[in-house]
């Protein structure tokens, strides 16, 4: 018991203060084994080093760590959970929180043990009902890279309507190279069109259920301006899917392309000198045009035996420290606002401050496949009006 206490103590320190009681499950024991479920290829190395630095100040607790990637863990944890063989944390992206809470997947998580330091964006992404789950490891954006070996940084267009001039005079020139590349088939990324003066996907919150707003005048006139710039980028959706407008950014035949942190270390090892900036604004708009934004978290489960050392552990993973820890082994945004060394945090930073937390309401499910096939119809000339008359009735039923 004296072990535990302490490791509660250290987290009080640290600006953690959980909860003694109230929570189900079993008592404190001097033995404690928690598996943990993330991704590979940066996310496991953090769990993997975070666990080892917990271990030592909480001898009595054990961090096991199990891959289960992000995008199989909310399935899986609807099999695994009432089994008893899930884990007592888990990662999982926010736009599923809708679908882990209605499921009765995860516990709640008490304001007091949230970091202060935690972004508003974030926060507001775990939120549900008006309730708190979750702990946030990570904050993710995308933005504008573009090489600096083809064009300056005083050169990088603010809008889209120059963004496109720019581009077509380019190509003119360099029939080898694309100015501008991105997965035009995508609706993480076109949602970006439909944002104009405040249009947000269900509603401002996010939370209106009859609502999409996809198929609002403002969405319409977006995804309309989307699909013109296929004059500066003609080339049917379906061979601009990420695989490729990645590698023609990472092998110098793009000059500027949409993507996200995750793409820096790969275009770094390619040798491409390259800078990261806003989004350009929609028409009539003066800012960077509003992205989704998305944040990464490690749920408690509620089919855990162990609810109270689950959350501690949870909370310490999204520490200050821990969070310099995994941006150093993920290149992931923190989900906190500290001091980063990197040249490229200031960009996507800075969309941050324009994007928008992706919905989590349940109908979210349904988006993803919905948009993605509206889009590359927009862009390959379907009626936007219909395209996305179809997509609002996949989501929304009235």
């Amino acid at each position: 018991m004296k072990k535990i206490v302490l490791g509660c103590l250290c987290l009080a320190a640290a600006g953690f203060i959980l909860p003694l009681s109230g929570c189900k499950g079993k008592n404190k024991s001097e033995h404690v084994t928690l598996t943990v479920w993330e991704s590979t290829n940066g996310p496991d190395e953090f769990i993997r080093k975070a666990g080892e630095i917990y271990e030592q100040s909480h001898p009595g607790i054990k961090i096991k760590y199990v891959n289960v990637e992000l995008a199989d863990a909310v399935g899986q944890i609807a099999l695994d959970g009432p089994a008893g063989k899930g884990p007592d944390v888990f990662a999982a992206p926010h736009d599923k929180l809708g679908t882990l809470v209605v499921g009765g997947h995860v516990l709640e998580t008490p304001p007091e043990s949230f970091n202060p330091k935690t972004l508003a964006s974030c926060k507001k992404a775990l939120t549900y009902d008006g309730k708190l789950y979750g702990y946030p490891v990570s904050a993710e954006t995308y933005a504008l890279f573009y090489n600096k070996a083809l064009i300056s940084e005083n050169e990088v267009p603010k809008t889209w309507a120059s963004l496109a001039e720019w581009t077509k005079a380019f190509n003119a020139k360099n029939p080898d190279k694309r100015g501008f590349v991105m997965n035009a088939g995508e609706g993480y990324y076109t949602i970006i069109f439909t944002t104009s003066d405040g249009n947000r996907l269900f509603g401002e919150e996010g939370t209106d259920r009859q609502n999409s707003n996809i198929n609002s005048e403002k969405s319409i006139a977006g995804m309309k301006f989307f699909q013109s710039l296929r004059s500066a980028l003609d080339i049917p959706a379906n061979d601009l899917d990420t695989a490729t407008v990645d590698g023609a950014f990472q092998s110098g035949n793009a000059v500027m392309h949409i993507t996200g942190l995750w793409n820096v270390v790969a275009f770094e090892k390619a040798g491409i000198d390259f800078g990261v900036a806003p989004l350009p604004s929609l028409p009539g708009e003066k800012t960077p045009a509003s992205s989704f934004s998305g944040t990464r978290a490690m749920f408690v489960s509620a089919y855990t035996d162990f609810p109270k050392e689950a959350a501690e552990f949870a909370a310490f993973l999204a520490s200050d420290e821990m969070q310099k820890l995994r941006f150093e082994c993920t290149g992931a945004l923190p989900a906190v606002d500290i001091e980063l060394e990197s040249k490229y945090a200031k960009g996507f930073l800075e969309q941050l401050s324009y994007a928008f937390p992706m919905p989590s309401i349940p109908e979210m499910s349904m988006f993803w496949e919905a948009m993605n096939n509206a889009s590359k119809n927009i862009w390959n000339g379907a009626d936007v009006k219909a395209e996305l008359d179809a997509c609002n009735a996949s989501m929304v039923s009235k």
